[in-house]
């Protein structure tokens, strides 16, 4: 487990103490020498590093590797340092031959269950190659947190949801069935060695590095999960240690409030339509490398959607590489993910995005798989996490 920690000598023990008691599912201690902690401490002004080495001390058992470092104004940002932990977690995993050995990524700011780890192994197991877990933010800002500004997030995350239904009904993940979410961010995020390799690690850039490798693992068709077993509380505060982040989406959810104005999101029609998009071009991407060419009617009409060259779309249907590679090239040559997605107005207002999502997958939900999707399930997903 990695532990990036800027000035967190107020969280950071916390953050241990949760780390410390991990227990299996069925609620036995989690056998400590199967895991290790690293703390990277970096450009710290406060007892951060001194909290961390006390902790140390204070449990033995606990296998906890403290490393202080102070970086460069260019590299003192949350993708150098995120970067540089899962670099050394991969390499001690591959060191001792663990290919499918586990990088899970957590914040000095952020509590994980207590069965954080062995929710993340099961589903390792089970076969994906990542998992994202959910992550619930706790109103810990002086004062506490804004009325419109908590409804607005509450309403953020009730549209993630029903996009993550949308995405399951239309362009369903066998490694990523219902019940799921839609997070894969720092705070609760874990990949496999061997998986993290074969993305190129986490990319060079100084925020949204959890963004950016996310649509890393996507070029290479990971198995990517989003368990809703797998779950962190984290700060809701609104002075961040990072340049871009959960604090900065707060800020801007305060300035609209001030403002009279609300949150714009992808519409709801257009959000469909890009998923029956990418469904098409998953199936005759598919079809092609199962049989060897590419099936002319469905090559025709996905071309003709898109206002792509027929021969061209043809030619690269069939290139050795992943699907998602194959998409970002479909993208690249069509335009935007405005001309995938066919929708002339792709941005709503998130209540009139919502409303219009739910009376959508209601319909859809007769139509499909109802007994997948009953309104049990969906509260389970949705529901607020304590511990």
């Amino acid at each position: 487990m990695i532990v990036p920690a800027r000035d967190e000598a107020g969280s950071l023990a916390a953050t241990l103490d949760a780390l410390n008691h991990q227990v299996a599912l069925d609620g036995r201690p989690f056998d400590r020498e199967r895991y290790e902690v690293i703390v990277l401490a970096n450009n710290c002004l406060d007892g951060t590093v001194d909290i961390a080495h006390g902790f140390s001390r204070a449990h033995p058992a606990l296998h906890l590797h403290v490393a202080e470092c102070s970086l460069p104004g260019s590299e003192a940002n949350i993708g150098t340092v995120r970067r540089l932990l899962m670099d050394e977690a991969c390499r001690r995993l591959l060191g001792r031959g663990r290919r499918r050995g586990i990088i899970a990524s957590t914040d000095a700011d952020t509590i994980v269950s207590p069965t954080w780890l062995a929710a993340i192994e099961r589903e390792i197991r089970r076969g994906a190659d990542a998992v994202g877990g959910r992550i619930i933010a706790r109103d810990d800002a002086a004062g506490g947190e804004p009325a419109t500004t908590r409804s607005y997030h509450l309403r953020d995350v009730a549209y993630g949801h029903l996009l993550a239904e949308l995405e399951t009904l239309l362009d369903p993940d066998p490694a990523d069935p219902w019940p799921r979410h839609h997070q894969h961010f720092g705070a609760s995020l874990a990949v496999t060695a061997e998986t993290y390799e074969r993305a190129g690690g986490l990319p060079a850039v100084p925020v949204l590095e959890d963004m950016a490798f996310h649509d890393a693992l996507r070029r290479i068709d990971t198995r990517l999960r989003h368990s809703p077993a797998v779950r962190v509380v984290t700060s809701a505060r609104r002075t961040g240690r990072v340049a871009i982040g959960l604090s900065t989406q707060l800020g801007e959810w305060d300035a609209l409030a001030r403002s009279g104005q609300r949150p714009l999101v992808e519409s709801p029609a257009a959000a469909e339509a890009r998923l029956r998009t990418r469904r098409a071009l998953r199936e005759l991407w598919h079809r092609a490398h199962a049989a060897g060419t590419p099936d002319a009617d469905a090559l025709q009409a996905v071309a003709h959607r898109l206002h792509l060259e027929r021969r061209w779309l043809a030619l690269e249907v069939l290139r050795p590489q992943p699907f998602g590679v194959f998409y970002d090239r479909v993208l690249a040559r069509g335009g935007s993910d405005e001309t995938v997605a066919g929708a002339t107005e792709p941005l709503a207002e998130i209540t009139t995005a919502i409303a219009h999502l739910r009376q959508r997958l209601a319909v859809m939900r007769r139509r499909t798989r109802p007994s997948l999707l009953d309104d049990q399930t969906r509260d389970r997903v949705a529901e607020p996490v304590s511990f």
